[in-house]
């Protein structure tokens, strides 16, 4: 030991200095956690908490390296201080690029392995009844660690998901239909990031394997003629059974310019209660909606309703150019009280009737955890108010924030009866992409009611599954009953359905059903037709419209090898195969995250925004996460 300054010290501890600091983003200022913090060329490191916040013992001569996917990477010379705030910039050009500079510079700087670098490291935290608290300090260890959530358990038991029981195979020649409405909703996969990404496995019943998929863009050309989306179909293998085929159908809704869309009657509907505030809650909210008043116009017009222990308008219908205005109103806001959600629909309805635009896109938009615990309105009668005000012209889109105590159930169902459609907001990125990127897809509608139904001929098709959609399915009948409710299609938006088959004359080890006692078990007679795998049948209404039209497309039998396909057939494979293995679905055969990975990266093709480089870093921090299953 040597004595410095009267306290004996390590020879190793001479020159060693405690550095704290906050990290924030630059654009919405709030606070970034699960950013990680480096010694450059060497094996410390740490990551920041929920608070933003850090703690690390460096050498007072080091250089601090910070990262986070999506946002520039930061090195800091410590030059001997012992607070160093830092902000991150969000990448506003190749999203892919720094998905990877995260990881890799990570890898540089400390001299280990690249592939034990992943998304969320945890490095220690402390522990109330048996749950960690990520808002402690999380001290300096090697980052040869397990990633956060190995072994350990959050506790969200306040967050409700409706449970999703996987679909089965069917026989077309008993049940030759299979019928369902769109899903436009993406909710799932950010809210699946969100877990992976704090080192935990979601829950099963949050993975909608529909939703993650239709949560990346794909290259399907746009409608051509009359109708207001293109159709497009593909066969190959499936990539978790050889034995059987995987049919990929594809929707492109018309892209309309922001000049060309009508004039917009918003009313932005608030949740301001006790619950909304965590810094990723009302402050992530706050900065969501100036991103958004960013994209209004002078025609378009914005009233603000807030909710808590009751409901108010804390501005009146402005016009989009007065965006100061609009943004002041916004950064007054702050959260307390409990949550009567109910009045808050109710008023936010009746401004936005008071201000409805004919021929216009008349729409409330709900933020909210989702929690609402108070008010004189059942959950029956906030539905039936949505639905009929859907009826008048007032849609409804749903944006959920938070952790915790989110109510992804409640809010599915609000977005549904509304003719609306459901995000999660996990972060600002995903603001971004939701507001301003798919803005005219998020508010406005270009078909209602679409649905999809579509028959199998027995004599090509042994059996069949549609690939995700449970909360979606109809009967058969509601195909052509107009009065049936359905999803809707925004601007720009793709919509992508899988089915797996299992051809004619295949044995497979999924029989559908056991052969019959008391009757035969020979099929009814079938068509002669062995080129037809089957007919892909859609209806859809315009927005303003009470009768549907309908398209027909027929999907022959024809395979095409699997390195053959388009990159989007490949791409939504790998997604829903990716789901499958977090579901630990009953059907997959042939497939393990190394195998996913290995797809993904095959597949991945253009990817301007970086989405599809995210996903893979997923894929490999799942694989790490799953080890301790």
């Amino acid at each position: 030991m040597i004595l410095v300054n009267g306290f004996h010290k390590s020879p190793e501890d001479i020159g060693k200095i405690v550095v704290t600091g906050t990290v924030i983003d630059v654009e919405s200022k709030l606070p970034m956690g699960y950013v990680t913090v480096l010694e450059e060329g060497t094996k410390t490191g740490t990551v920041t908490n929920s608070k933003g916040v850090y703690r690390i013992t460096v050498d007072s001569r080091a250089t601090l390296v910070f990262s986070f996917i999506g946002y520039q990477t930061v090195m800091k010379k410590v030059r001997g201080k012992s607070k160093i705030d830092i902000k991150l910039f969000p990448h506003t050009e190749r999203l892919e690029e720094i998905a990877v500079l995260q990881n890799e510079t990570a890898a540089d700087a400390s001299g280990i392995d690249r592939s034990k670098v992943s998304v969320g490291y945890a490095m220690r935290s402390q522990f109330v009844n048996g749950a960690p608290v990520l808002d402690q300090f999380m001290t300096d260890v090697p980052l040869q660690l397990k990633p956060l959530g190995l072994g350990l358990k959050y506790n969200q038991s306040g967050e409700t998901y409706k449970e999703i029981e996987e679909n089965g195979f069917h026989v077309p020649w008993k049940d030759p239909l299979s019928t369902f409405s769109i899903d436009v909703d993406a909710a799932s996969y950010s809210n699946v990031r969100r877990y992976i990404s704090q080192g935990q496995l979601p829950p099963k019943d949050a993975i909608k394997i529909e939703e993650m998929i239709n949560y990346f863009d794909y290259d399907y050309q746009g409608p051509r003629g009359k109708h207001p989306f293109a159709v497009h179909h593909e066969v190959s293998t499936a990539p978790w059974n050889s034995k059987h085929k995987l049919v990929h159908i594809g929707l492109q809704g018309q892209r309309i310019a922001m000049d060309n869309l009508p004039a917009s009657n918003l009313v932005f509907l608030i949740d301001v209660s006790g619950s909304m505030r965590s810094p990723n809650k009302l402050p992530l909210l706050k900065s969501a909606f100036k991103l958004l008043t960013q994209q209004l116009r002078k025609q378009d017009r914005v009233a603000i309703v807030v909710y808590a222990g009751s409901a108010g308008e804390v501005l009146e219908s402005t016009p989009g150019n007065e965006k100061q205005k609009i943004k002041d109103a916004i950064d007054n806001l702050n959260a307390g009280g409990s949550t009567a959600g109910g009045a808050g629909i109710q008023l936010a309805y009746k401004i936005a009737k008071k201000n409805f635009i004919e021929g216009g896109n008349n729409r409330v938009i709900l933020a909210t955890d989702g929690d609402f615990n108070v008010g004189a309105s059942s959950d029956k009668a906030m539905e039936d108010l949505i639905e009929e005000r859907r009826r008048g012209g007032v849609f409804l889109t749903v944006l959920g924030f938070g952790t915790g105590n989110y109510k992804d159930s409640k809010m599915e169902i609000l977005a549904d009866k509304g003719n609306g459609n459901h995000a999660y907001i996990d972060n600002i990125l995903e603001a971004k992409k939701v507001l301003i990127k798919e803005f005219g897809g998020t508010l406005f509608t270009i078909a209602k009611d679409v649905k999809l139904q579509v028959e199998f001929n027995p004599a090509t098709v042994q059996a069949y599954r549609l690939i995700g959609y449970e909360n979606r399915k109809l009967a058969a009948e509601d195909f052509n009953n107009d009065k049936k409710d359905a999803g809707e299609l925004g601007s720009g938006h793709s919509v992508t359905a899988l089915y797996e088959v299992i051809p004619t004359g295949i044995d497979s080890d999924f029989r559908p059903v056991d052969d019959l006692k008391y009757q035969t078990n020979e099929p009814k007679p079938i068509s002669s037709n062995t080129e037809d795998l089957l007919t892909v049948k859609l209806r859809y209404k315009a927005p303003d419209g009470d009768k549907s039209t309908l398209l027909e497309e027929v999907v022959a039998k024809k395979v095409t090898g699997w390195n053959r396909v388009s990159n989007d057939f490949q791409w939504s494979g790998v997604v829903a195969a990716f789901g499958m293995l977090l579901r630990d679905s009953d059907y997959i055969q042939e497939m393990d995250y190394q195998k996913a990975l290995k797809l993904a990266k095959e597949s991945k093709g253009p990817d301007v925004e970086g989405y599809r480089a995210e996903f893979i870093k997923l894929v490999e921090t799942a694989e790490l996460l799953s080890q301790d299953r």
